[in-house]
């Protein structure tokens, strides 16, 4: 296709109401369910279905299936500057995720055996910036060369995790804050490391998890995350 039939067609997808307000919903970076973006266009469920695989086969968004659910986002950098740029114009701004979770469980939890909550993405985003976890393959990581060093200096013996009959690392999705934190044999390992040496305590009859003074000394130490 020609780039003018190219642009016209992603034109096309995205000026139709009910698509601008699922658009713009997840320009904040949080994924959501089909669900929660037909409440957001006013639509009703079968109709958003539809939508979502119109903007899908313009390459607009992806979809994370995680379990039973199916969950949304913008497909990358490019789709979410071309809206920054057209809500410039209109003269709009857009509206900020406001998590619905109970603070405590939000900030931090269990997701199975590794870490979730506020505290889980703030980790698995740092990771990502210093260089320590790369994407191997889609919803894939693997530890860098300095993030063995920085791993093992934790006193985790990255061969013996890699032997584990399970994924070794992979972005879960996190349910309150619909950003990814780290899943698979590494993020349990992190957990685990991180409860011996009394960075966090886990509460006996819940999945809440909970920073002591010294998690919060070595957080800003280790990772550079300030909580």
């Amino acid at each position: 296709m020609d780039a003018d039939q190219i642009i016209s067609r992603i034109a096309a997808a995205i000026g139709e109401p009910a698509r601008v307000r699922m658009l713009f919903c997840l320009m904040d970076g949080h994924a959501r369910t089909s669900t929660e973006l037909a409440v957001v266009a006013n639509v009703s469920p079968s109709t958003a279905s539809a939508h979502l695989n119109k903007l899908q086969t313009e390459r607009l968004i992806k979809v994370l299936a995680q379990g039973k659910h199916r969950y949304y986002s913008l497909n990358g950098s490019n789709v979410a500057n071309a809206l920054e740029g057209l809500s410039v114009v209109a003269g709009i701004s857009r509206i900020e995720f406001v998590p619905n979770t109970p603070t405590e469980l939000r900030n931090a939890r269990t997701c199975y055996d590794h870490i979730a909550g506020k505290i889980g993405v703030l980790l698995h985003d740092r990771l990502k910036t210093l260089g320590w976890i790369s994407n191997r393959k889609k919803n894939e990581y693997d530890l860098t060369s300095s993030g063995i060093k920085a791993i093992e200096i934790l006193g985790i013996d990255v061969v013996a995790v890699r032997t584990l009959r399970r994924r070794f690392a992979y972005p879960c999705l996190d349910w309150s804050e619909r950003q990814p934190h780290i899943g698979g044999a590494l993020g349990a390992a992190l957990l685990n490391t991180m409860i011996k040496r009394k960075w966090l305590t886990q509460d006996l009859d819940s999945r809440t998890l909970n920073i002591t003074n010294k998690g919060r000394r070595e957080m800003i130490d280790r990772f550079g995350i300030s909580i």
